[in-house]
């Protein structure tokens, strides 16, 4: 993945994703002794990054093959809002097969969007949304295991490089990997020396495994409310990118991940949702000893009212560290 691919995806994302700003995070900065910056990706037009993967991708097949039929993607919330997003806005009708457990809000982004939703177990979202695609002849957007979705991500990346070349470690949130791939391949194709730092909740450490294995592994199941980053693997195509720069991964406790959320909100009020606070749970367990400047992703916003009302709330943790 070139260089002048990603800048390419970049360019042709310009009046879909907005170029989200590096803020610095003052309380962050003065805990760790050196600037603190946080991507804010929950600034983008769908409320989180899948923007980017979703856009590349689409569009690319249409310039491609042309229109397709129709397309359809599994996920969680945020990459099924994406691409019902973006098929709203080149005309294409989209299915989203989500989890029988997603949070209302994303389900109802996604239906607001004028998506078909199919709500099934999230073990089963894979093969529902195969067999779909096989009887209505729909084009599947995958939601990592993509060459174009990780290029679409892989501008996240490149813009914080590039607005602050000086960043030493780059914290990413972790699902199927494939918004760390992205980094990877915008550090590669800068040939800049950023350690890319994948960030996960401990009861979804697929890249942990993967890490220790040498080689994507699949989880028996993964558990957290940070609802965004439950892929019980990495993929493979987004492992060929991780493999070749990063050498560890951050596990985050639950109550690190609320306790994320809630400073974001009161310190900076930014509303982060609990997968995209990971890379700050980690920070504010002590977990990396920088070397120079760093830089968070914050992945997203899209996140229950009541439950960022509670992660918001001093001790609220405790009524939510079993959520799935």
């Amino acid at each position: 993945m070139s260089l002048s691919d990603l800048r390419a995806a970049a360019a042709a994302l310009e009046g879909a994703a907005v170029r989200t700003p590096l803020v610095e995070a003052p309380g962050l900065t003065r805990r760790l002794g050196v600037p603190v910056w946080l991507k804010c990706e929950q600034w983008q037009p769908v409320g989180a990054f899948k923007v980017r993967g979703a856009w590349t991708a689409v569009t690319r097949l249409v310039e491609r093959e042309g229109p397709p039929r129709g397309v359809i993607a599994h996920s969680s919330g945020n990459h099924g809002r994406a691409v019902a997003w973006v098929a709203r806005r080149l005309g294409l009708p989209a299915v989203i097969v989500m989890n029988d457990n997603a949070p209302p809000v994303k389900v109802d982004a996604v239906r607001g969007e004028g998506a078909e939703v199919v709500l099934v177990d999230r073990y089963q979202r894979v093969r529902v949304a195969e067999e779909r695609a096989r009887r209505d002849g729909l084009t599947m957007v995958p939601p990592f295991n993509h060459p174009d979705v990780i290029a679409g991500q892989s501008t996240c990346g490149l813009e914080v490089l590039e607005d602050r070349p000086e960043i030493q470690h780059l914290l990413v949130p972790i699902g199927g990997g494939g918004l760390l791939a992205g980094c990877c391949a915008a550090a590669i194709g800068l040939d800049h020396p950023v350690e890319p730092v994948g960030c996960e909740p401990a009861g979804a450490a697929k890249l942990s495994a993967a890490l220790t294995r040498g080689g994507p592994a699949t989880l028996e199941s993964t558990r957290s409310i940070a609802d965004g980053l439950l892929p019980v693997a990495v993929g493979d195509l987004p492992w060929e990118l991780i493999r070749q720069r990063v050498r560890r991964a951050f596990q985050v406790q639950e109550e690190s991940i609320g306790e994320a959320v809630g400073f974001l909100f009161r310190e900076m009020g930014l509303k982060v949702e609990p997968s995209g606070a990971v890379g700050v749970a980690a920070l504010l367990e002590g977990q990396l000893t920088p070397s120079g400047p760093v830089a968070v992703i914050l992945s997203g916003g899209n996140v229950d009212p009541d439950l960022f009302a509670q992660l918001c709330s001093a001790g609220a943790i405790s009524s939510t560290a079993s959520a799935p």
